[in-house]
């Protein structure tokens, strides 16, 4: 079917990605009807306790310019330059996320976000906003999209062509494609939780430096802290669900404050809610989410999470949907067709999700652990040393991902194994050495790396 500029199109979720998807196909003349289980934004608390902050970053960026919404979001945003290491004595280091001035990440409340995309969505005449309405579910071989609700809860159907889901991790759209054998769903869930916690601002100003991502690595769990707009921080606790040091542990223990003095002294000095936050607060899982394909022909298509759900240790999950946004965006210029536009964009999208779940599970263990190790530290500067000498070659694999949209993720999950290797053989003989060899560097990155 032909994609018609006033046909209805549903998406299911007014999350983040589909709140800016929203926009983004009205203003190419579709009619949009956006569904979403919870109630309007605009007219309740947003929910709280279960919502890591997030991390804004270039992909996210360029969607949102393409939408038209990057001015209103601004305000939103807290620059953060780095990441600021916490050890175990109360010291502190910076370590920058680039070496220019426009490497920073942005930190930005998810609720403020959401109800910022809603308002952008609601202010559209073409899109319908439907709140309270709760996916059941889709089926293709009836061509329906199945709901529940209104005052009385009652069960309804709509034509179901065409129908983007991007009703989350959880997602009822997959699940019930998935029940129906038309996708393939494998669901990887961490051993670790997470629990979301407050740093208040101190009479007003914030406790911590506002311009970093604050990260207490120990090994086996860690603590980060993003900061708020208001001089708060959102702290987020990742510990293992069971064992020694564990969620279960605590809760057995009601050993919370002891452990945060033992492992996180000089954060719990700041944190006076930590009892009560941490028994109240909901504890959250994490998992990785791989489908395959993203869409059944022509008439539904998994989008963002729904599709492709990760960890969020790389700070990407938010921008990878921003992404999602923005190719379905670019790929309706060429495409007259939802099957072949759908098809189009799952094989796009696939490698590439793969790859970012890839990274971002090793980017875990980089925040946990590595970032205390010495050749992790050594190799680091040696990585920004080699951009400096070899910028359209060598471009540290976070770089890549956090600030060079114009690079798939599957490139960079390429580029960086080769550049983790080089680093490798470098690294070796400067150790042994005290020097670095510009021309051993410049022979193997010449004669491995093309440039960008």
């Amino acid at each position: 079917m032909k994609p018609q500029p006033d046909q209805p199109v549903n998406i299911v979720g007014a999350g983040l990605a589909g709140a800016l998807l929203a926009v983004m196909l009205a203003k190419r003349g579709f009619s949009i009807r956006l569904f979403e289980r919870r109630p309007d934004p605009r007219r309740s608390e947003s929910e709280r306790g279960r919502s890591i902050n997030l991390a804004l970053a270039a992909r996210g960026i360029r969607t949102l310019e393409r939408a038209g919404l990057m001015d209103a979001v601004r305000p939103l945003l807290i620059p953060m330059r780095g990441r600021m290491v916490h050890d175990r004595h109360g010291g502190t280091a910076l370590h920058p996320y680039g070496q220019r001035d426009n490497e920073v990440i942005y930190s930005v409340g998810r609720g403020a976000l959401n109800r910022l995309l809603i308002e952008a969505a609601g202010r559209t005449p073409s899109v319908t906003l439907r709140f309270g309405q709760s996916c059941l579910g889709a089926d293709p071989s009836r061509n329906v999209l199945r709901f529940r609700g209104g005052v009385e809860q009652a069960e309804y159907e709509i034509p179901l062509v065409p129908t983007i889901a991007a009703d989350g991790a959880g997602s009822p759209v997959r699940s019930s494609l998935a029940f129906g054998a038309h996708v393939a769903v494998h669901e990887e869930f961490l051993d670790h939780d997470y629990k979301e916690l407050t740093i208040p601002a101190v009479e007003g100003r914030p406790a911590l430096d506002p311009n970093a991502l604050h990260v207490w690595p120990r090994g086996g769990f860690m603590l980060i802290a993003l900061p708020n707009t208001d001089g708060s921080f959102t702290a987020t606790l990742f510990l293992a669900r069971k064992g020694e040091n564990s969620f279960a542990s605590l809760a057995a223990s009601a050993g919370a404050k002891e452990f945060f003095q033992r492992e996180f002294p000089d954060a719990l000095a700041l944190m006076p809610n930590l009892p009560a936050e941490f028994r109240t607060h909901p504890q959250g899982q994490l998992g990785t989410v791989h489908t395959a394909p993203f869409n059944v022909g022509g008439r539904v298509l998994l989008l963002g999470d729904a599709a492709h759900a990760i960890v969020p240790f790389h700070g990407q999950g938010m921008n990878a949907a921003f992404e999602d946004c923005a190719i379905l965006d670019t790929l309706l210029d060429s495409h007259e067709d939802w099957q072949l536009l759908f098809s189009a964009f799952s094989r796009e999208r696939m490698p590439n999700a793969a790859a970012i779940a890839q990274m971002a599970l090793e980017n875990y263990t980089e925040m946990r652990h590595k970032v205390l190790d010495s050749k992790f530290v050594r190799q680091r500067q040696l990585a920004l040393e080699l951009e400096l000498r070899f910028p359209r070659q060598f471009i540290p694999r976070y770089a890549m991902v956090m600030f060079h949209p114009e690079i798939p993720y599957g490139e960079a999950l390429r580029r960086g194994a080769v550049q983790a290797k080089i680093l490798d053989e470098i690294d070796a003989v400067a150790h042994a050495t005290g020097h670095l060899d510009l021309s051993m560097a410049e022979h193997l990155i010449s004669e491995q790396l093309t440039p960008i």
